[in-house]
């Protein structure tokens, strides 16, 4: 006996339904992976995102919080920065360009080329862990970096990290993603 006609139309639906399941499904995680693929690409190749551990930073970036920098783009004093140090990243502020003489007196406030700094952004000034002779000149080719807690900082002070040069830099910090209440523009 040969299957009636409803039950050949309701078998046809079914069949139906599981190809357009199957084609959907497929076309869902093929995006899915796409999506995926683009993100990590961005975010390896022009928008790493990073996430600050130490306080060097304080009070400007503080332990935990989770940031974007931008790859590729100019900096300049007052930029704050992330760079390759002994396979780690390290965040901290431009002070001074190649050629500048920098100096720092016992109280901790810096001269770029005998101008003072401005430097809203530093709570507690100190002298910090120095090592190098002041006044300095920062070579050609690097730059001279401080963090933002001058006390607890080690930094281009210090000749065990001293000026960076341009291939050292992650890139520029740009927005703070995380904590969500401080999310916003890095300054």
């Amino acid at each position: 006996m040969y299957p009636s006609i409803d039950a050949l139309e309701k078998e046809l639906a079914r069949e139906k339904y599981r190809s357009n399941y199957s084609r959907v499904l497929r076309s869902t995680v093929f995006s899915l992976l796409v999506v995926a693929a683009v993100a990590v690409l961005i975010a390896v190749l022009l928008m790493p995102v990073i996430q600050v551990s130490g306080m060097s930073m304080a009070d400007t970036l503080n332990d935990g919080d989770i940031i974007v920098a931008l790859r590729g783009v100019k900096y300049g004093t007052g930029d704050v920065i992330a760079f390759y140090y002994n396979n780690n990243i390290l965040i901290k502020r431009v002070i001074a360009r190649p050629g500048d003489w920098v100096n720092i007196d016992s109280d901790g406030n810096v001269t770029v080329n005998d101008v003072p700094l401005d430097e809203p952004y530093v709570t507690d000034k100190a002298f910090g862990d120095c090592n190098i002779p002041l006044p300095y000149q920062v070579p050609e080719g690097r730059f001279f970096l401080m963090g933002d807690h001058r006390a607890t900082s080690i930094d281009s002070r210090n000749s065990a990290v001293g000026c960076i040069s341009d291939d050292m830099v992650v890139g520029r910090l740009f927005v703070r993603v995380w904590p969500l209440k401080q999310m916003g523009v890095i300054e």
